[in-house]
């Protein structure tokens, strides 16, 4: 287990370059509301994730498809919502800047991720 989620944290590296890249875009470029921004970055993110844990971290054979992705999306919205709260938390309420306040949201969403995928979706 521990080897799958060294590499769950190498692909959450890959996730983590869309979100934030995303996130950016919408909130500083386009002027999109920041939580918003952070579900655009977020839902991209976990799109890209479930191909690549897929294909690497768990190795599924896995042929319905559209069922294993329905479960993994379904425990990133679980986690998008621990992320969205962590974020107001420290953004708003304990003032931390925002990016930073996200990476600290992003470190625990990535711990229920790994382990909600790891016993409910690629089980």
């Amino acid at each position: 287990m521990l080897f799958k989620l060294f590499k769950f944290i190498i692909v959450g590296f890959s996730g983590l370059f869309v979100d934030f890249g995303l996130t950016f875009l919408c909130k500083e470029k386009l002027s999109f509301n920041k939580y918003i921004s952070n579900s655009i970055g977020f839902t991209f993110a976990a799109i890209s994730n479930y191909f690549l844990n897929r294909i690497w971290t768990f190795k599924s054979q896995n042929p319905e498809i559209m069922l294993e992705f329905s479960s993994f999306f379904f425990v990133c919205l679980i986690g998008l919502l621990i992320n969205n709260s962590i974020l107001w938390l420290f953004h708003e309420r304990l003032k931390v800047q925002f990016y930073f306040a996200k990476f600290g949201a992003i470190v625990v969403t990535t711990l229920w991720n790994f382990f909600a995928n790891y016993y409910f979706t690629f089980s």
